[in-house]
């Protein structure tokens, strides 16, 4: 199976749903990784009121996949922006960086984000019944 890469679209639904997104990730990653990067760590965590729900998070996220974003990854994510806006698509510059970091690693993104699903080529997910 495919990693996913969980976008922070997940985590705050969810959270908002009064749901807690750690104990249904625990169930649905059996048989497969789940993967973050760096600007869904920060989009979550900084809506976070209380430091200990914080560092909970943080215990999770850090036995995730790490998608690291280098040169390459924003030479990766200048390219998708180009192309898209040339095709007269437009999506937010973290969704862009989100995307290119799942291509990375051959992962699904988790979101319930629209804007993923013009993305050319990237695998979405956006039931979590259907994982």
């Amino acid at each position: 199976m495919k990693p996913l890469l969980v976008d922070s679209s997940f985590w705050i639904g969810l959270a908002r749903q009064k749901l807690d997104p750690m104990t249904f990730l625990t169930a649905a990653s059996y048989g497969r990784e789940l993967a973050i990067c760096g600007v869904v760590r920060c989009e979550v965590a900084r809506g976070i009121r209380q430091e200990s729900a914080l560092n909970r998070l943080r215990k999770f996220w850090d036995v995730m996949v790490y998608v690291p974003t280098d040169n390459v990854i924003w030479n990766e994510v200048e390219k998708l922006l180009w192309q898209m806006d040339r095709s007269g698509l437009q999506i937010p510059l973290p969704d862009a960086v989100i995307a290119c970091c799942a291509q990375r690693i051959g992962a699904a993104v988790l979101t319930f984000d629209r804007h993923f699903r013009q993305i050319p080529g990237l695998s979405v997910i956006s039931d979590p019944d259907n994982i």
